[in-house]
C-alpha cells in the first residue's frame, strides 16, 4: 500500500515536472530560457487595474505558455470581454513607467510611482494602467515586456511559423499528455483554419503514426507539422531552376537571383548559401538544397518591399516643401470628434508611427492652465502641459527629423503666454525659437538641417501702429484655421482688417519661425511672400483647387507648405482619400489616425519606406516652381512613364479565422489588388475565391495593371473572407509605394485593420514590371474603367 502511494506520488511529481518543462518549451525556443523576468511573468502577478481614483480592481496577469500572450483576469463574461482578456505582446505600442497616464496622474503622491506602469496598445484598445505589489514586480514586467517585444521584432518568418503552429498544438492537445489522437488532430485543423477532407486528414495521420498506436508522439507531431507547412509552390520554383531537382548549383542560383532583379554575383550567391543552407555537405560544396531555398524564400530578403528602402535612403537635404510629411488631425482624440475622449496616448501612437505633424486644439482651462479638446463638443479635456510633456518624451523615438506642432489656438492672451512658457520649459533646446540663418532664406530649410528640432505652426504677429490692444498685440490677419473658410482668390471680397484682427501673445508668436499660418489669398503674387508662410485647406477646398487650378497648386506646393484637414461634417472622425492631395503636391495631408480603414492604410503605405521617418521626397515634377504637371490631366506630361504591372497571386499562408465563435468556421479567401495614384491609374481587380481554406489557399491567378504616373502610385493588397449573403469580411491588407515594390517571387506580410502585424499570415506572389512598348488603353477607356463603367 505504501509502495503504491509512493509510486502514485512519484508519477504525479513526474507529470508536474514534464508539464513544467513543456510550459517552458516555447520560452526555450524563443531563446529566453535564462531570462528571469520572463520566467516570473509566466508565474503570474496580482496587480491593481486602475481606471480612476474610485475605480480600482484587483487583477491577476500572467504570461501564457506560448511566451507571447498575456492573460488578464476579468470578471465579465461577454464575448467582447473574453476577447479582451488576453493580448499579444505585438499589440503593445509601448510600456510607460511611472504615473504617466491620465488615470495614474490623479493618484500621483498617493501611490508609489515606481510600482506603476501603463500599457499603451495599438488601435482602439484602451490602455491598461497597473499598480504592482512591489517595485521589483513592476520592473520585471516592464523589462520582460520590452524584451519580448524586441525578440518578436527580430524573429524570422520560419521562427514565427514554428511558434505559431506550436501554440496551436498545445491548445489542441486536449489532455495535455504531449501526444495527439486523431480527434485532437481534427481539432487542430479547425483551429488553424483548414478544412482538409476526412480521407486526406486520416491518410496523413496514419502516414505519420509510425508507432501505429493511434496517437502521434513528439517526433511524429513534428513530421505531421512539416507536412502541413510544406509549400508546393516554393518547391515548384526550386525545381524550375534546379537541373536535377535536388540542389541548386551556384550558376542556377545566380540565374534565379538575376530573374529576381537582385545581385547575381558569385559572391552574393555563396553568401546566401552560407546564411540559409543548413546542410553541411551542401554548404561545403556550394550547393543550395530545397530546405535551404525555402529558408531563403521565407527570409526578409524576399519581402515584397525593397529592403534598401527600409532605411533612410532619400536625399534629406531638400527644402521642407519638397517632402510629403506624415500628419495627424485632432491627434488628441481616441475616437470621434463629438463625444470621444481626449488623451496623451494618441500622441504616443502617432509619434511611434513616424507622424511628424501633430495637432493641438488649445482652449482656456481652469486655474490658468490651457487644455486641449475639440471645442464646443462633449469630448473630454487633457491639460496642454501633459501633452507637451508627452511630446517631449516621444518626439524623436521613431524619427530624428523635425516635428511640427500645429496649434489651433483659441486661448486668451494670458493662457497663450502660459502655453509659450510650457513649450520653452518642457521642450528646451529641441524647440526652434529663431531662424537658422540671420538673413531670410529664399526657401525653407531641409529636414536634415532641422534634425532633432520641434517647430511651432501658428499665427505670427505683424504689428501695425494703432492696432495694438491692451491685452497683447494684434495680428494683422487671422490664421487659416479649420473653423474659418479659405479665401478663393482675387474675386473674394477681403474682410475688414479690424474684424479679422485677433489677440495674440507676443511670447507665443515668437515661437513661430518657419510655419506661419496665413489665409490663402490665391496664387497671384505668391512668389513675393516668404516661404515660411503656409495655409490650411479643407478637403473640399483642396480638391477644388486641384481640379480647377492643378498646375498652379503644384507650383505653389513646390515652395510653400500646405496642410489639408478633414471636413467638419465628419463627426465620426472618418477620413478622406489622401492620394488625391498627394497628387497635387500637398505635403501635410492630415488624417484621423484613430480611425482605421482604407485611407489610413494608404497613409501607412505612403510612409512605409525611407526608414519610416515620416518624410517622403516628392517626385521631381512636384518640386519644380515651373512644373507643368497637372494631376487631373497627366497624359504625356512630366512623370508620364507608361508601365505595365503584372502580379500573379500564387497562394496565402496562415490566414486567421474571422468568426472565432464557431469552431467549424473556415474562411473562403479571395484577394483584391488595388492601384491608388492619379485618376487615370486608379484600378482594382480580384482573384476567385477558395472555399474553406485559410491555411494554405492557392489561386495562381494573374492580374495586370497599366500605370501612367508610377512614381505616385501605391499598391494595396487586400484579403477578404467571401460571404454570399453579406458584405465580405476584412482579413488583412498591405500597402506599399510602387517604386518600392520588388519584382520576382515575393512574400507580402499582411497587417490587421489597425495597422499591426497579422503574423505569420502572408501572400506569396510574383511581380513583373514592363516599361517599354506596352499597349496602353486610351484615356477615355482608362477613365471609364476607373469609374467602373467598363
Amino acid at each position: 500500500m505504501l509502495g503504491s502511494a509512493k509510486s502514485a506520488a512519484t508519477t504525479t511529481t513526474e507529470q508536474r515536472r514534464k508539464g513544467a518543462e513543456k510550459a517552458m518549451d516555447p520560452i526555450r525556443r524563443l531563446g529566453l530560457m535564462d531570462n528571469e523576468d520572463v520566467r516570473r511573468m509566466m508565474q503570474g502577478c496580482n496587480m491593481v487595474k486602475i481606471r480612476s481614483p474610485r475605480w480600482q480592481k484587483s487583477r491577476n496577469l500572467r504570461l501564457l505558455d506560448d511566451g507571447l500572450t498575456v492573460w488578464c483576469e476579468s470578471t465579465k463574461s461577454s464575448r467582447k470581454a473574453k476577447a479582451q482578456q488576453t493580448f499579444a505582446v505585438t499589440e503593445v505600442e509601448c510600456v510607460r513607467e511611472g504615473c504617466k497616464s491620465e488615470a495614474l496622474r490623479q493618484l500621483c503622491g498617493s501611490v508609489p510611482e515606481s510600482k506603476c506602469f501603463t500599457l499603451v496598445f495599438r488601435g482602439a484598445r484602451k490602455s491598461l494602467d497597473l499598480l504592482c505589489p512591489s517595485e521589483e514586480d513592476a520592473q520585471r514586467w516592464v523589462r520582460g515586456l520590452r524584451t519580448l517585444k524586441e525578440h518578436v521584432a527580430d524573429m524570422s518568418q520560419k521562427q514565427k511559423l514554428d511558434h505559431w503552429i506550436r501554440s496551436y498544438l498545445r491548445r489542441a492537445d486536449h489532455n495535455q499528455d504531449g501526444k495527439m489522437s486523431y480527434d485532437e488532430v481534427k481539432r487542430l485543423l479547425q483551429m488553424i483554419n483548414i478544412d482538409l477532407s476526412e480521407q486526406y486528414a486520416l491518410c496523413l495521420f496514419k502516414r505519420c503514426d509510425r508507432s501505429c498506436d493511434g496517437r502521434l508522439d513528439h517526433v511524429e507531431i513534428e513530421e505531421f507539422c512539416r507536412e502541413l507547412l510544406r509549400r508546393p509552390e516554393l518547391d515548384a520554383v526550386f525545381r524550375h531552376y534546379s537541373s536535377n531537382g535536388f540542389v541548386l548549383a551556384m550558376a542556377e542560383l545566380r540565374d534565379f537571383l538575376g530573374d529576381q532583379g537582385e545581385d547575381a554575383s558569385l559572391n552574393h550567391a555563396q553568401s546566401l548559401t552560407l546564411t540559409y543552407e543548413l546542410n553541411d555537405w551542401a554548404q561545403k560544396n556550394h550547393f543550395m538544397t530545397q530546405n535551404g531555398f525555402t529558408m531563403y524564400m521565407l527570409s526578409r530578403e524576399n519581402d515584397v518591399v525593397n529592403p534598401d528602402h527600409a532605411r533612410v535612403y532619400q536625399d534629406m537635404s531638400c527644402p521642407l516643401a519638397h517632402y510629403f510629411i506624415s500628419s495627424s488631425h485632432n491627434t488628441y482624440l481616441t475616437k470621434d470628434q463629438v463625444t470621444g475622449a481626449s488623451s496623451t496616448e494618441p500622441y504616443i501612437r502617432a509619434l511611434n508611427q513616424g507622424c511628424r505633424c501633430v495637432e493641438l486644439d488649445c482652449w482656456d482651462g481652469d486655474r490658468g492652465e490651457p487644455v486641449i479638446y475639440h471645442g464646443h463638443t462633449l469630448t473630454s479635456k487633457v491639460p496642454f502641459k501633459e501633452v507637451i510633456e508627452t511630446i517631449a518624451q516621444y518626439a524623436f523615438k521613431a524619427s530624428p527629423y523635425p516635428l511640427i506642432l500645429s496649434l489651433e489656438n483659441h486661448c486668451s492672451v494670458e493662457q497663450q503666454a502660459v502655453m509659450a512658457k510650457h513649450l520653452r520649459t518642457l521642450l528646451g533646446s529641441k524647440l526652434l525659437t529663431k531662424p537658422l540663418c540671420a538673413q531670410p532664406p529664399p526657401e525653407l530649410p531641409s529636414p536634415e538641417e532641422l534634425k532633432g528640432r520641434i517647430l511651432v505652426k501658428g499665427k505670427k504677429l505683424i504689428p501695425h501702429l494703432g492696432q495694438l490692444g491692451k491685452g497683447g498685440s494684434c495680428a494683422s490677419f487671422s490664421s487659416s484655421s479649420e473653423d474659418e473658410p479659405v479665401s478663393g482668390g482675387k474675386n473674394t471680397p477681403k474682410k475688414d482688417s479690424a474684424k479679422v484682427c485677433s489677440k495674440l501673445s507676443p511670447e507665443l508668436s515668437e515661437l513661430v519661425v518657419y510655419c506661419s499660418s496665413v489665409p490663402f489669398r490665391g496664387f497671384e503674387n505668391g512668389s513675393e511672400k516668404p516661404p515660411s508662410e503656409m495655409s490650411s485647406f479643407s478637403e473640399s477646398e483642396a480638391l477644388r483647387l486641384i481640379k480647377d487650378s492643378g498646375k498652379l497648386f503644384v507650383r505653389h506646393n513646390s515652395k510653400k507648405l500646405s496642410r489639408i484637414y478633414p471636413s467638419g461634417q465628419r463627426l465620426q472622425s472618418s477620413n478622406y482619400d489622401p492620394q488625391e492631395m498627394w497628387n497635387g503636391g500637398c505635403q501635410m495631408v492630415a488624417l484621423n489616425f484613430q480611425t482605421s480603414g482604407e485611407q489610413m492604410d494608404l497613409n501607412q503605405g505612403r510612409f512605409l519606406t525611407n526608414g519610416r521617418c515620416g518624410y517622403i521626397l516628392k517626385p521631381d515634377f512636384l518640386c519644380s516652381p515651373t512644373s507643368v504637371f497637372d494631376p487631373e490631366n497627366t497624359g504625356g506630361g512630366p512623370g508620364h512613364t507608361p508601365t505595365q504591372l503584372t502580379i500573379r497571386i500564387l497562394s496565402a499562408q496562415q490566414l486567421p479565422k474571422i468568426n472565432t465563435e464557431k469552431a467549424n468556421s473556415i474562411v473562403d479567401p479571395q484577394v483584391w489588388v488595388e492601384i491608388h495614384g492619379v485618376a487615370i491609374d486608379n484600378a482594382r481587380d480580384k482573384t476567385h475565391r477558395i472555399d474553406n481554406n485559410g491555411f494554405n489557399p492557392r489561386w495562381d491567378c494573374t492580374l495586370s495593371f497599366q500605370l501612367q504616373v508610377p512614381e505616385l502610385a501605391l499598391v494595396r493588397f487586400v484579403v477578404e473572407d467571401h460571404d454570399h449573403n453579406a458584405k465580405n469580411d476584412f482579413v488583412g491588407q498591405f500597402t506599399l509605394p510602387f517604386i518600392s515594390l520588388q519584382k520576382g517571387y515575393r512574400h507580402v506580410h499582411l497587417l490587421k485593420a489597425d495597422g499591426s502585424s497579422l503574423s505569420p499570415a502572408t501572400l506569396f506572389i510574383h511581380v513583373k514590371v514592363t516599361r517599354k512598348r506596352v499597349p496602353i488603353k486610351t484615356v477615355s477607356e482608362r477613365i471609364a474603367i476607373a469609374k467602373g463603367k467598363l
